[in-house]
Formats: C-alpha cells, sequence, structure tokens
C-alpha cells in the first residue's frame, strides 16, 4: 500500500493534472482513502466489475480534459489582461485645456472616489476612463464598460447585477453581472444620463449598500470597484428637470472631469491630425501623406462639433481617397455653418467674457447661481473663468 501511496506522490509531482485510479483490495480501502486525499481521483476494489472500472476510467478521462480546459482558460485570461494592458491608448495633447485636464487625472486616479467625466460628443471621455484605470492601483485588472442607454429595462438588472439559472424563462445557467465581474478592477459606465429614474433608483441602492443581489437570488454580494461615469448631458440641468436624481448624482460626482471640445484645443489639431493620419496611411498601405498648409488652416478655424472623433473620420476619409504625396482641400469637405475666421472667433470669446463678468456681478459673486444661470456645470465655468481671467 505505501508503495502505491509512493507513486502516486511521483507522478503527481510530474504532472498534477494528470488523473490516478487506485486498485486496492478491500481490506485497503482505508488507505485507498488517503491515497484519494493525497490527489488519487478514485479507487477500484479488486476484483472488479468491468462496467464500473470502465465508466470510472472515463469519469477519470473527463476530469483530466476539464482540468486541462480550466487551465487554458486562465492562460487566456492572463494573455487577455497582459493584452488590455499592453494596448494602452495613445492620450494626443499639449494644450492648456487639455493638460489642465490631464493633470486633474494624474491627481485622482490613485484614489477610489468616485469620477463623472463630462463634455461633448466625441471629445473622448472612455480614453480619458482608460487613462485613469492606468494609473489607478486597479491597473493590473481589466477595466469592465457599459452602455447604459443601450441597457433596458428588463435587461438592466441581470447586466449589471446578474441572474441565477432559472430566474427567467432564457436563464439557463448562473450569470456574473457587470459589477461582479469588475470586482478588484475599475467600472466604467458611458452614457450615464439615458438611465430612467426606477434604474437610477436600483442603481443608487446598490451604490449606496456597497452590495448586489444577483435576480433570482436572495444573496447579497458585496462589491469592490472604482466608479467612473460618463455623459454628454448637463446632469444638474437634468435634476432640476426631475429627470436625474440628484441623491445619484452626489453618488457618482465626487470628482467631476470635464473635457474640452476640439475648438478650445486649437493647437492640438496638428498633433492629432498627423496622429491619425499616421495611423491611416499604414492601415490602408498608402504613401506617408502630407497635410497641406491650406488644410491645417482651414482645420483650426472649422468648429469640430463632432470634435476628435470627427477629426479621426475625416482624416481616415481623405487618406482613402487620397492620391499623391499631399492631401490638398481638394481631399476633404468643411461646411460653412462651421467654419469661422479668427475674428470671429475673438469676438465670440469676448461676448462670452463680458456675459459670465456680468452674470458674476448679478450674483454677487455666487459661482453656483452663476452656473446655474448660464446653464453650465461649476467646473465649466471654473474653467472660463481661469480662461478669461476674471
Amino acid at each position: 500500500g505505501n508503495e502505491g501511496l509512493y507513486w502516486l506522490k511521483r507522478i503527481l509531482e510530474h504532472d498534477s493534472n494528470h488523473s490516478v485510479i487506485m486498485i486496492t483490495a478491500y481490506g485497503d480501502v482505508e488507505l485507498a482513502v488517503r491515497a484519494v486525499k493525497e490527489g488519487a481521483v478514485d479507487f477500484v476494489l479488486k476484483p472488479w466489475e468491468n462496467s464500473k472500472l470502465i465508466a470510472t476510467i472515463n469519469a477519470a478521462i473527463q476530469l483530466q480534459n476539464s482540468r486541462k480546459e480550466v487551465k487554458l482558460l486562465k492562460e487566456k485570461e492572463q494573455n487577455l489582461k497582459a493584452a488590455v494592458k499592453n494596448d494602452h491608448t495613445v492620450i494626443v495633447g499639449k494644450s492648456a485645456r487639455f493638460r489642465e485636464t490631464l493633470d486633474i487625472v494624474a491627481k485622482v486616479a490613485k484614489t477610489d472616489a468616485n469620477v463623472l467625466i463630462t463634455g461633448e460628443n466625441g471629445t473622448g471621455k472612455e480614453i480619458i476612463a482608460r487613462e485613469l484605470h492606468q494609473q489607478s492601483l486597479r491597473r493590473n485588472e481589466v477595466m469592465v464598460s457599459v452602455d447604459m442607454g443601450s441597457l433596458s429595462e428588463t435587461l438592466f438588472e441581470s447586466e449589471l447585477f446578474g441572474h441565477v439559472k432559472g430566474a427567467f424563462t432564457d436563464a439557463r445557467e448562473d450569470r456574473a453581472g457587470k459589477f461582479e465581474i469588475a470586482r478588484g478592477s475599475t467600472l466604467f459606465m458611458d452614457e450615464i444620463a439615458n438611465l430612467s429614474l426606477p434604474l437610477q433608483a436600483k442603481l443608487l441602492a446598490a451604490l449606496q449598500n456597497r452590495e448586489i443581489v444577483k435576480v433570482g437570488s436572495n444573496k447579497k454580494i458585496p462589491i469592490d470597484i472604482r466608479l467612473v461615469c460618463a455623459t454628454n448631458s448637463n446632469l444638474h440641468t437634468l435634476v432640476k428637470e426631475g429627470k436625474f436624481r440628484e441623491d445619484l448624482l452626489y453618488r457618482i460626482n465626487t470628482i467631476q472631469i470635464e473635457i474640452p471640445p476640439l475648438r478650445e484645443r486649437v493647437t492640438d489639431i496638428p498633433l492629432l491630425a498627423d496622429f491619425f493620419l499616421e495611423i491611416y496611411c499604414t492601415k490602408y498601405k498608402k504613401p506617408a501623406f502630407k497635410l497641406s498648409d491650406e488644410v491645417l488652416e482651414k482645420m483650426k478655424q472649422y468648429a469640430w462639433p463632432g470634435n476628435v472623433r470627427e477629426l479621426q473620420h475625416t482624416i481616415e476619409k481623405a487618406v482613402i481617397l487620397g492620391d499623391g504625396d499631399t492631401l490638398t482641400l481638394n481631399n476633404f469637405f468643411f461646411s460653412d455653418a462651421y467654419t469661422s475666421p479668427h475674428t470671429a472667433v475673438r469676438t465670440l470669446e469676448e461676448m462670452e467674457r463680458r456675459m459670465i463678468a456680468s452674470s458674476i456681478r448679478q450674483n454677487d459673486g455666487n459661482l453656483s447661481a452663476v452656473a446655474t444661470q448660464l446653464g453650465i456645470t461649476r467646473q465649466t465655468l471654473y474653467n472660463k473663468i481661469k480662461k478669461y481671467q476674471l
């Protein structure tokens, strides 16, 4: 018996994934149980029945295959984490406004404070969210993203909190929700303003209690996430209109980071244009195009209503259709409705400066009242006060 235990140990030292079946006499059952505790998958009593022996061997083979699959899945998970970590989004921009944003990111990232990222469509809110995660203490885990605007009323709880088998018609197996998947990591909720009031209440309860309950279960599961939300809406205005819960806003808005629109980052436009130009010339196997001086000047004058995303798509289309070695104005289309000479831009800025200054005087320096009157967030107001040196 001891000799069998010796070889069991030697086999498992060689490869712990091997399935070992012990064969023993009736009187050695206690020894066989000991062997199972030390790593054998089963034991067969002598004399054995062939059918039972075959069934035991088949079960051992299935167990060994399952172990291999689990090991493979773990390796794939590790590779995925490494790939995501290495696939770090490049952030392009040196303008003063954009550097201020990145400075705030650097200060906030090392904390677990909830962050609300605001800005117009196409400004790069998800990129800033990923930068927050990459600089955080949770960066070794994969950031989990969810588009709140795409969640229906019926799927909300299942997607975020998970469900157990049989909870509803199509629940054929247990499923983890986004909160559970993001344990120890960052959970990024995009388009947070699109949630209905009933769903906002459910989300608020989970955040306040720091626990979730899967659909069809009554077991409470603690959550450990760093929450980052994003929206292009003014949540303070939505609160006044009764469309967004004020208590939820305070819960998700420990720190607010506002990303400036591209028209306020004019010096970054050539940098971004060159960045996307290199990407798409490589992707579409085109020559190393250059942008003419006229194109760069037009880009600086253009208002870019779609912001960085619009600039990216504009460069991509020009590269696909371009010929020669230089892209000219003939390769681009800029709507006159969004193109203004610099003199007009300066005039608009002066009008904005006077409006803010007047509102500050009217409200006796109460910046919360000023932001409300102008229909902008406090962070936007602070940025403009600093820009215009008011």
